[in-house]
């Protein structure tokens, strides 16, 4: 990993995995095999079954839709409901979770993206980067609208009341099977279901729209996580109550909002617009450069430069770059920009590289590739006209 890369509010943390804090977790996991002795009753089943779905909605509908996004409105008392649900999940509060999600939309898949797959593997994109400081701490100010609310920083300072009161409840009505397979099974198999939107469905599936990361669409991890698989979906217009855009995207979490909203606990879901659905939206500067800063770096500007110095070594043109190099920076760029550069990629090899890793066919991408191709122009020339100008005139 790179001692390099920033993370905008906590750069001077350490980003060292903390085995202590991860402790619990693996105890959690570890704690499982208690089911050998307790068995499954119909009761503990029933509890691990209900008690999934409605932790699994807690965070898709609550911690996600609403809080990340507000993509529908509800009351304050229900908006706490939602809180205490998704807290049950033990995620830690809605306000952490809301804020880290803000900034991994802001950041997706760029190094600053605290749980980017590309950029730092599939066990911290999954759950490694909780227990890394640099990572884990978000910027709380992109919630300043959740955080004037008093009992919704109660739950944030209380975090895991909720859950071990659930854990207390299911101990009650099921006994010890209650307690490992209603709550401790219920409460691993919810933590994968929404691990892996975080990591898998930013490596496997199908991307509809041009987002400028890795996000896909995966109807496998659609039916898992109630609906949150449809991730390029998301990525692509995240104010919206629902992630399925078409009636076959099945998308569970939004039809419970769909029941809710009739029974007036939640009102205003907010939609995608015909022009979203119809990828007609330009794509933004943002989202080309960033698809061209990810296809420029599939190559080497360094390995380029050094085996176009080999080629031109001891020729007319090494000679004329020096010269240039000598006079102007200006002169040495407009000296390459005129000749053609050997080892250099050709327009099918970054549209290669640029359609394996983003998986669609889109003149946005065409516009990101002319761009990388620019881009990596230049990085080249900057090499050689440096390296022309380091070395000593002739005698």
């Amino acid at each position: 990993m790179s001692e390099t890369r920033r993370f905008p509010a906590n750069q001077h943390m350490d980003d060292h995995f903390d085995w202590w804090n991860f402790l619990p977790m693996g105890l959690l996991h570890l704690a499982l095999i208690g089911i050998w002795w307790t068995g499954f009753t119909w009761t503990s089943v029933i509890l691990c079954v209900f008690l999934y779905a409605a932790r699994v909605f807690g965070i898709t509908a609550g911690y996600h839709r609403y809080f990340s996004h507000r993509g529908y409105k509800t009351s304050r008392v229900f908006q706490f409901m939602l809180a205490f649900l998704g807290a049950t999940a033990m995620q830690k509060g809605p306000l952490w979770w809301a804020a880290k999600h803000r900034e991994h939309h802001r950041d997706a898949d760029e190094p600053e993206d605290s749980h980017s797959p590309r950029q730092y593997g599939v066990f911290d994109a999954h759950i490694g980067w909780v227990y890394r400081e640099a990572r884990s701490n978000p910027d709380m100010d992109l919630i300043k609208d959740f955080s004037k609310y008093p009992e919704l920083r109660w739950i944030e300072k209380h975090q895991y009341a909720p859950g071990i009161i659930l854990a207390l409840v299911c101990f009650a009505i099921g006994g010890w099977s209650g307690l490992f397979v209603g709550w401790l099974l219920s409460t691993i198999l919810v933590y994968h279901a929404t691990f892996t939107i975080n990591s898998l469905n930013h490596m496997i599936g199908r991307q509809r729209y041009l987002t400028g990361d890795d996000s896909r669409n995966n109807w496998f991890l659609a039916l898992v996580s109630m609906g949150e698989g449809w991730h390029n979906n998301h990525h692509y217009y995240p104010a919206t109550a629902r992630n399925g855009f078409f009636w076959w995207e099945i998308d569970t979490t939004y039809y419970i909002l769909l029941g809710f909203k009739k029974l007036g606990l939640v009102w205003d879901l907010r939609q995608p617009p015909k022009t979203i659905l119809a990828n007609e939206k330009a794509p933004t500067q943002k989202i080309i450069d960033k698809c061209a800063v990810y296809i420029a770096e599939g190559f080497s500007a360094e390995r380029i430069s050094a085996n176009i110095r080999e080629r031109w070594e001891g020729s007319h043109v090494m000679d004329d770059l020096r010269n240039h190099a000598r006079d102007t920076w200006t002169a040495a760029e407009n000296y390459l920009a005129e000749i053609e550069l050997p080892e250099f990629p050709s327009a099918e090899e970054l549209k290669a590289r640029a359609h394996k890793q983003f998986k669609i066919r889109h003149e946005g991408l065409d516009r990101a590739i002319e761009r990388a191709q620019d881009m990596l122009r230049r990085s080249v020339a900057h090499r050689l006209i440096e390296q022309a100008r380091s070395e000593p005139a002739p005698a």
